[in-house]
């Protein structure tokens, strides 16, 4: 299963549930492209098919909804 969080644009951000025993981050995905960025501190951790001009605007809906991708973390995985 892996929850929709955000969907903004052709972008959709979400996390796997296998993803409990990790730290706090999101997947991205579009079309054939994806990324995973961790959220404390926000940074790129993989990406395949984004270009980089395309990752520094995803890095920035990441910033701007950082508090809306944690509580639903945190809801959806407990503490």
């Amino acid at each position: 299963m892996a929850p929709t969080i955000i969907k903004q644009g052709s972008y959709r951000f979400f996390f796997y549930s296998g993803d409990k025993y990790e730290p706090v981050h999101v997947h991205v995905e579009r079309d054939n492209c994806v990324a995973k960025f961790w959220i404390d501190p926000i940074l790129l951790h993989s990406s395949h098919g984004f270009r980089r001009n395309e990752l520094i605007k995803i890095e920035k809906i990441i910033k701007v909804n950082e508090e809306k991708i944690k509580e639903a973390w945190y809801d959806y995985f407990g503490n």
